[in-house]
């Protein structure tokens, strides 16, 4: 380790280079800061490595393989159909990841913005050291965006070695697991166990709520729980997991539900019950920089910390976990720093699982709305009345409009069905646009398609339903 090395100086250097840091070190040169960005292990952060992309990628897989295997209905069958998973996994790696990685790498170079690997420490508030194996070097920085991201929880009698994987493990499997035990059915727990039943695994998941998805509604879920039901997942709820013990050749989990003990053998356990922020042991109460309850960093409506010149956002703040969020306020932490007036507003943040099949929200539920005194409605329009919808064999579902009774303002949304990732766009720029359901029945829809859905919902929110 260098000792007594000469300080370098940067302008706006950005911490972390997932969807938070490489958005925030792009946006912040694009408004003519010089930009550092530091990483201690890889672009694109844990969503493009080992978390958001990935696991897409697999869901991906799993739907073409069961696809491969059941589109009788379609009068299309196959022979001899076969899972080379070495071959899926260099896709989703090579194929998918890389590229881009490479990509993003490719625009920061493009922006001019110095990348710098290592780790970084605060020595003050001005001042950072960025260690690598072998060597250090200082840095006086005016700005800094902290954007370290989070980590998986490891759970007493669960560490995470040989058999008893987190979601980074599970996303890495050589193999597909005969039989695969998933601890905590939220988003990631759910999504994953989704894509490993679609290619052949015997799934259970372990879920310590009354329900898997706890953050979406009951019906809502209610329709994921009957697909799991259908591909042989096992859903236990109101589960306590207690203990994985590694075999060797495979794992038993002990786990307490309705006060009794249980056991399960399976090739592998995986842990998904959530994240911890990535804000201890990088010297941030050098800086002064206040980390209030479970890790996570106080900041304004710009991004910025409790000192001045250090802005935090993304996992390491409060609010939901999600990439795009991360990728917002970086936006708004960038624009900041170079004096526009700008904050961040949360009125439409969607929100997605892409189960099967996908749910997707955004604003408020009906629940949400009274409980602030908001006088709503709810109304829900099938997918089974769509027309896409039912030449793709994807019946299954809903769209729900929550719309102020007065004057219809769409307040909130809620997708269960095929494509309500995409979908759910059109609801969020309604929602933050102040839109009303007459603003979205006069939008005119192409023919066939499922975002006819959102026009037949908004026609049914109006009293006027044509196909209802």
């Amino acid at each position: 380790m260098v000792v007594g090395d000469f300080a370098l100086e940067l302008d706006t250097v950005v911490i972390g280079s997932g969807p938070g840091g490489y958005v925030a070190a792009i946006r912040a040169a694009q408004m003519g800061q010089k930009v550092a960005i530091i990483e201690r292990e890889y672009i694109g952060g844990v969503c493009l490595n080992v978390g958001c992309i990935p696991s897409k990628a697999l869901i991906a897989a799993g739907h073409h393989y069961q696809e491969a295997l059941n589109s009788q209905m379609f009068g299309v069958s196959a022979k001899e159909v076969a899972l080379d998973f070495t071959q899926t996994q260099d896709w989703k790696d090579n194929g998918v990841v890389n590229k881009l990685t490479s990509g993003i790498g490719f625009l920061l170079k493009k922006n001019k913005v110095e990348i710098i690997e290592g780790e970084a420490f605060f020595v003050d508030d001005k001042t950072l050291r960025v260690i690598t194996e072998d060597a250090a070097q200082t840095y006086e920085f005016k700005h800094a965006i902290v954007a370290t991201g989070s980590r998986p929880i490891e759970i007493p009698g669960f560490k995470f070695k040989g058999r008893v994987i987190d979601s980074t493990g599970g996303l890495n499997l050589k193999e597909v697991p005969k039989k695969l035990v998933i601890i905590g059915g939220g988003v990631i727990g759910a999504e994953l166990g989704g894509a490993y039943a679609n290619l052949g695994a015997e799934v259970t998941i372990l879920e310590g709520s009354p329900q898997i998805l706890p953050t979406y509604e009951k019906d809502m879920v209610k329709i994921v729980e009957d697909d799991f039901k259908k591909k042989g997942v096992k859903i236990v709820t109101k589960a306590m997991a207690k203990e994985a013990v590694d075999n060797g050749s495979d794992v038993t989990v002990s786990y307490e539900v309705d006060g009794k003990q249980e056991t399960i053998t399976a090739d592998y356990v995986m842990v998904t019950v959530g994240r911890r922020p990535n804000t201890d042991d990088m010297g941030l109460e050098l800086a002064g920089v206040t980390i209030g309850e479970r890790g996570l960093i106080p900041v304004d409506k710009q991004g910025r910390t409790n000192i001045p010149n250090i802005y935090a956002i993304g996992d390491i703040v409060p609010g939901a976990a999600l990439a795009h969020k991360a990728s917002y306020e970086a936006k708004i932490a960038a624009e900041a720093i170079s004096g526009e007036k700008v904050e961040v507003d949360y009125k439409a943040m969607p929100a997605v699982a892409f189960t099967d099949p996908e749910l997707a929200s955004v604003g408020l539920t009906i629940a949400e709305a009274k409980e602030k005194g908001i006088e709503a409605k709810a109304i829900k329009f099938p997918f089974a009345g769509n027309g896409r919808a039912l030449s793709l064999g994807k019946s299954e579902g809903f769209i729900r409009l929550v719309t102020t009774i007065e004057d219809h303002v769409i307040i909130g949304a809620q997708i269960a069905g095929v494509g309500a990732s995409d979908m759910i766009s059109e609801l969020a720029l309604a929602i933050e646009s102040g839109m009303n359901a007459e603003d979205i029945a006069l939008t005119i829809h192409p023919h066939p398609s499922l975002g006819e859905i959102v026009m037949d919902a908004a026609e049914l929110a109006l009293g006027l339903p044509i196909h209802a």
